[in-house]
């Protein structure tokens, strides 16, 4: 994930950071699929998945955090 595209999710909603992490989760399982049957030598996109699911996860996490301490 570039760094303009994590500025834009840091405004987005939970919801739909979490709409995100499910649509990259399954990208990821396919190139796990590709990289198993031999389609993809480079793991180098696999790898960028895995650190943009992180990345949105860290996210919901902060925002979590905040949402708690303003109860």
């Amino acid at each position: 994930m570039k760094k303009n595209e994590f500025k834009e999710f840091k405004s987005k909603p939970l919801a739909e950071l979490e709409r995100a992490i499910a649509d990259l989760e399954e990208k990821g399982a396919v190139l796990k699929l590709d990289v198993a049957s031999g389609k993809i030598k480079s793991l180098k996109e696999l790898r960028a998945v895995r650190k943009s699911i992180a990345q949105i996860n860290t996210l919901i996490t902060q925002k979590s955090a905040i949402a708690r301490q303003d109860k």
